[in-house]
């Protein structure tokens, strides 16, 4: 992303436009059979945070995947646009959105205990299973 004061992307039919601060270029891969399921591979997005803009909002059709999180696709021409936590709203964008998608790095693979033999990245990686993940990121227990 040659500009670094925003990033540009748009769904295929250019229904829907996301614009976000540039700078973001570390690209994370889930292998999760959600993400599977909904992309027909590992999905490749990066945490853009809350900080973006979208046009065509009326053209996004939402599916809440969990109690936690909620996909997001055009229901124009049915491209993954992202995945959302509902708690914090951040927002997880398909990294194949993107106009200019240069210098974009794969970090991180994450539900790498689910990914199918069938493929494999050949750059090396921060990997992380389901259940590191989940550590990682779910609320602490009520200490009652």
């Amino acid at each position: 992303m040659s500009d670094d004061s925003k990033a540009t992307g748009r769904c295929l039919c250019g229904a829907v436009k996301i614009t976000i601060p540039g700078g973001q270029r570390e690209v994370g891969a889930c292998h999760c059979s959600m993400c599977r399921r909904w992309t027909g591979g590992p999905i490749l997005a990066f945490d853009a945070g809350r900080d973006l803009a979208i046009e065509g909002e009326e053209r996004i059709g939402v599916y809440r995947s969990s109690d936690w999180a909620e996909r997001a696709f055009c229901k124009t021409c049915g491209s993954n646009l992202f995945y959302r936590l509902v708690g914090s709203g951040e927002h997880h964008l398909c990294a194949g959105l993107f106009d200019d998608q240069d210098g974009f790095t794969l970090e991180t693979q994450i539900f790498i205990d689910e990914k199918p033999e069938f493929y494999a990245f050949a750059n090396e990686t921060k990997d992380m299973t389901g259940p590191e993940v989940f550590a990682l990121y779910a609320p602490p227990p009520d200490e009652g």
